[in-house]
């Protein structure tokens, strides 16, 4: 058929008889458009023609896909004829209008998430960093932005210094900037969308300390000099049936129910996406590596939920699918639904530490008693049942055949020379898109060679892009959301011969890897008092990672979920039956390699508990791939080490090898020989 035409679609609706007109369908587009696309985590398809009309033509499918990719072929937004100056001084005249001095930028949405949508991409558009954290402040004469360890260099590749300060947000961090540079009676605004209450606490000291006032704005400057800045994001939600979830909606809004009861709060807000996500047993694409829509939520003590977020995401058939007490609202209600709570005198939960400062304000101004709550999703969704268990088996099954291959693949093509970072996370992301329920990665891709790997959160670019060099190391910490799992798994392989200190070290990580996956401890213990478990054999060599040793993972939800971890850092959530975590520790020696040693790992009951007063607790673990066992030295091992090591590489044989063809299989049984 001849290209199809924009000026097509007004004929096609009506030949479909969709009752949209044809502005209508190209705004929805333009939402399509500023959604992840292929980095969604929902999978990429044509699924998004529903919001137009379901079922539709080929041709008017043609014409929407067509549309689409047009869309997305136009500026991203970010880029554009201004350079940073100019848009420093188009931000400066508009702060002038809004009468205030400076304003500060975090990398940040409303719902302060990991991953943050395009068109809250404002500090990347201001200054020209895009790494994942940071923040920057503006001032009548000064600017600058603030990032950690792990982003000094980019900032100062990407930045314009001639107009931004690059700061270290550790060793000269935004408080004591705005606390020297800020003048007596000025006056700092901030977008009150985009800051905890808890999260204010430090800027509001340092203006207090510079005789300056922090200032709430009702609307966000950048947002009006930000002339192709892109619409919030609209991917279609899909419900998420009972075969993954184990529990229907109403049973967990029960369970929500009887916790704000005890807490004395008569409805509670919910501001993180995933937490409804969960709660609604429901998915979306709407951020990249994460399956859920953007949006607020009010469950209250009788079991109802209020969702407040864009009322196109859902089609006639998930709302039919919805309880009855489930209600779907739009974004600008959700204001005025917490006045209505404060008008009401209600009692309200909510999270201080993850909530806007717009949400506390607005509560505490109409009249609502705020009681600090946090999020009551967190642990019965942390707390992974019988069902989202087997489902996280049966995902890391299908992962594991996929890194089984890769790692096949590496062994067999790594003397040609032509192997990169990206080339080689390109095929393993070819391994995993053959297996079934797959619907995108989890997060992208970490495939660091040589010092690249020393660099912990290191993400390839074409600039970057590192050979597989000879007598090296390649760390490869990767994973992907299936329908029934989450996975995150990071091996680390010799490229030809490693030295001595490489396999010292290596092995020194494995040991602590096999403390902690091999830990029996009782109820009640944290994951503080573990993680010197996975130090230990680094600490007696005087090394140690600068990371923590685990995250909570979701059931195809957040790849980083909390509220457990695993950490040097105080966390006081026990490690109850169902947590699913990582068990990743780690040595890098900057400029030279990086070590990493990941596999997830689930709290469960231990053997033989009910002998003891206090029931004891051990970890499963769930990641089924083999270690490189040309990097360890299999006398630095006690007994105990090589029977868990010999156990694991036996688990990972028998369940993955009927699954393999010939050659890998005979690859994998040589590669998970037992170590005498």
């Amino acid at each position: 058929m001849d290209k199809p035409t924009k000026d097509s679609l007004p004929q096609a609706l009506i030949d479909n008889k969709i009752d949209l007109s044809a502005a209508a369908v190209r705004d929805i587009i333009r939402g399509v458009a500023a959604s992840p696309g292929p980095d969604s985590a929902i999978g990429e398809s044509d699924n998004w023609h529903k919001l137009i009309g379901n079922p539709i033509s080929t041709d008017l499918a043609d014409l929407l896909s067509a549309a689409l990719a047009r869309a997305r072929e136009i500026d991203d937004g970010l880029t554009g004829s201004a350079s940073t100056g100019e848009r420093l001084a188009n931000l400066r005249q508009q702060l002038k209008t809004q009468k205030v001095s400076g304003f500060v930028i975090p990398l940040a949405d409303e719902h302060q998430g990991e991953y943050v949508p395009k068109f809250a991409q404002r500090l990347a558009w201001l200054t020209g960093f895009t790494g994942s954290a940071g923040l920057a402040i503006v001032i009548p004469d000064k600017a600058a932005i603030f990032v950690d360890g792990r982003y000094t260099l980019q900032a100062n590749e990407q930045i314009d210094t001639n107009h931004f300060e690059v700061n270290h947000s550790v060793d000269d961090p935004a408080d004591t900037w705005i606390s020297k540079n800020l003048k007596s009676g000025e006056k700092l605004g901030f977008d009150p969308w985009l800051h905890t209450s808890n999260g204010l606490s430090k800027l509001r000291k340092a203006c207090d300390k510079a005789g300056a006032k922090l200032a709430a704005l009702n609307g966000n400057p950048i947002d009006t000099i930000w002339d192709n800045q892109p619409p919030p994001p609209l991917t279609p939600v899909e419900p998420h049936g009972i075969r993954f979830t184990g529990l229907s909606s109403g049973e967990k809004r029960a369970l929500i129910s009887e916790e704000m009861k005890k807490e004395g709060v008569e409805a509670s807000i919910l501001t993180a996406p995933d937490s409804i996500a969960w709660l609604a047993n429901i998915r979306g694409g709407d951020v990249p590596f994460t399956p859920f829509t953007l949006a607020f939520g009010i469950i209250r003590a009788n079991g109802s939920l209020d969702i407040f977020t864009d009322p196109r995401k859902y089609t006639g058939g998930v709302l039919a699918s919805l309880d009855d007490d489930i209600k779907i609202h739009a974004r600008a209600d959700f204001l005025p639904a917490l006045e209505e709570l404060g008008g009401n005198k209600t009692k309200v939960g909510l999270d201080l530490a993850s909530a806007a400062e717009i949400i506390s304000q607005t509560l505490k101004s109409s009249g609502a008693t705020i009681h600090g709550f946090t999020d009551p999703c967190q642990l019965p969704k942390a707390r992974k049942n019988a069902v989202e268990l087997d489902g996280m088996r049966n995902a890391h099954l299908r992962d594991g055949v996929a890194l089984t291959r890769f790692l096949a693949w590496l062994d067999v093509n790594i003397d040609d020379g032509k192997l990169t970072e990206i080339s080689v996370a390109d095929q393993l992301e070819v391994f995993r898109r053959h297996g079934e329920a797959i619907q995108g990665l989890s997060f992208p891709t970490i495939s660091g060679a040589g010092p690249n790997g020393a660099i912990v959160h290191y993400r390839v670019t074409e600039d970057s892009n590192r050979a597989l060099d000879k007598n090296s190391l390649l760390l490869l910490d990767s994973g992907a959301q299936y329908l029934d799992g989450t996975t995150d798994v990071t091996r680390t392989v010799a490229i030809g011969k490693p030295s001595n200190e490489m396999i010292d070290r290596f092995t020194r990580v494995l040991k602590g890897h096999i403390a902690l996956a091999s830990a029996v401890f009782p109820a009640g213990t944290n994951g503080s008092q573990l993680d010197i478990l996975a130090r230990a054999a680094l600490w007696q060599a005087g090394l140690d990672y600068d990371h923590g040793t685990g995250h909570g993972v979701g059931s195809y939800l957040g790849v980083h979920e909390g509220p457990q971890r695993i950490s040097k850092l105080p966390n006081r959530i026990a490690l109850e039956p169902g947590m699913v975590v990582s068990n990743e520790p780690g040595y890098y020696k900057p400029d030279e390699y990086g070590i990493r040693i990941e596999n997830l790992i689930v709290v469960t009951e231990a053997p033989n508990s009910n002998q003891s007063n206090r029931p004891q607790m051990c970890f499963e673990t769930l990641t089924l791939a083999p270690f490189d066992l040309a990097l360890v030295d299999v006398a630095m091992l006690v007994k105990s080490e090589i029977d868990w090591l010999n156990a694991y590489h036996k688990k990972v044989q028998t369940a993955l090898a009927p699954l393999l063809d010939g050659k890998t299989k005979k690859w994998l049984i040589e590669a998970t020989k037992a170590l005498e």
